[in-house]
């Protein structure tokens, strides 16, 4: 079964591009439309048998795996030292590695909120970090950051709001200090998306994520294809002018935050694409 990409074969041949939290969920399906764009994949994250599972999907033994703690430095280098030693370079970077949980403020611990700081922000540095040092700072390359939209607050995740806006932040900064070096870096901010990292939620949050799309505008939740793809463009030539912005794939939800006076309608004109044959539905939205 092959990815039904709408974007052009051999977009990424010769190209090397590394995908963290690639053994599930969104990192999962981007690395297979990658893979069927024609670029050399490199997968980290912090199980081994996930990532090996996804190597044997793609059907290449080529494809370059390795297990690390992201939120550890020496992990990262050593993780970033494997890549080199195996394709010789870095061409891209999504850094979609992360990890977080519903909570109050009030109730989260310091090592909670630590934990969920370095999985969302420190990581992103890190990683981003090294592998501009490492290759982009000479070389050029292109950085995608995975993040979620703080701007109206996250009550509820007060640790992923703030470690998302500086996750973000963090991408702006580095867009001008990097861009001297031929490295373009931006982030999408996924709404909610119909991907297996809903069923980590707790079943107290279950609700919520069913529910969420009579609150948006295109009336049902996201696909991992279209946040591959979002992905995709930002990483390809299409985007070469494009540095530095956050672009937003929440089918609008984002902009009905400040509204009070309009009720959405119903509809089912939203058509979603999903261009990956591996697609399961998360059980919560069953």
């Amino acid at each position: 079964m092959t990815y039904d990409s709408v974007f052009r074969p051999g977009l990424f041949a010769g190209q090397i591009i590394i995908v963290t939290g690639g053994g599930s969920g969104l990192g999962r399906c981007t690395a297979h439309e990658l893979k069927s764009l024609g670029a050399r994949l490199a997968l980290i994250g912090r199980t081994q048998e996930k990532l090996d599972q996804v190597r044997r999907e793609l059907g290449d033994d080529d494809t370059f795996t390795v297990a690390a703690d992201l939120r550890d430095e020496a992990q990262v280098k050593a993780a970033i030292d494997g890549v080199l030693a195996w394709g010789g370079r870095i061409d891209g970077l999504v850094n979609n590695a992360g990890g977080q949980f519903p909570a109050p403020l009030r109730d989260i611990s310091l090592n909670g909120w630590n934990a969920v700081v370095a999985n969302n922000m420190t990581a992103t540095f890190l990683v981003s970090k090294e592998v501009y040092l490492r290759w982009m700072e000479h070389n050029g390359g292109t950085i995608v950051n995975v993040g979620a939209d703080f701007e109206l607050g996250m009550p509820g995740m007060g640790h992923n709001g703030a470690a998302r806006a500086g996750q973000t932040n963090f991408t702006y900064t580095a867009s001008v200090e990097w861009a001297h070096s031929g490295v373009r870096i931006n982030s999408v901010i996924p709404g909610f998306i119909a991907s297996s990292g809903l069923d980590r939620y707790p079943e107290r949050a279950h609700d919520v994520l069913r529910n969420v799309k009579h609150r948006i505008p295109l009336k049902r939740h996201g696909t991992e294809s279209e946040i591959a793809g979002a992905i995709v463009y930002l990483l390809s030539d299409a985007a070469a002018y494009v540095t530095g912005i956050a672009l937003r794939v929440d089918g609008g939800l984002h902009n009905t935050g400040k509204s009070s006076f309009y009720e959405m309608p119903d509809h089912d004109r939203s058509k979603p694409f999903n261009g990956f044959p591996l697609y399961k539905t998360p059980k919560v939205l069953e």
